[in-house]
């Protein structure tokens, strides 16, 4: 639905990449949340539309982002349409146990997060 970002998610973690886009959109940010149902095999044809209709992708995962959905994803745009993206995930540590809610937030995956890092990439 949003022309500013594209919030592509995989999994549990879709919840907070809503609640960012309800946030973003208070801001005056339209973002377009996509529900990626696969990594492999991945939905590059959806990936480069979302690329094509706002020029800004942002990848969201609850795991190490290191060969996962962001990996994916900026495979498929460097080969078919380059687009500025950046990746929310674990980055390369060894990861504790918690609640989602407590690891979301440590791990800077949660929408806070989010919203923080989509900004940042409408900026550059």
């Amino acid at each position: 639905e949003g022309n500013d970002v594209s919030l592509i998610a995989c999994g549990p973690i879709l919840n907070e990449a809503i609640q960012a886009s309800a946030v973003l959109k208070k801001q005056g940010i339209s973002a377009s949340v996509v529900n990626m149902p696969s990594i492999k095999p991945l939905d590059e044809k959806l990936v480069v539309q979302q690329a094509k209709k706002t020029g800004r992708v942002l990848t969201i995962e609850d795991h190490v982002i290191n060969g996962g959905l962001g990996s994916a994803v900026a495979e498929a745009l460097g080969e078919h349409f380059p687009a500025r993206m950046q990746r929310v995930g674990v980055q390369n540590v060894f990861a504790e146990s918690g609640s989602p809610k407590e690891l979301y937030g440590k791990y800077g995956l949660d929408a806070e997060a989010i919203v923080k890092k989509a900004k940042n990439l409408l900026r550059e």
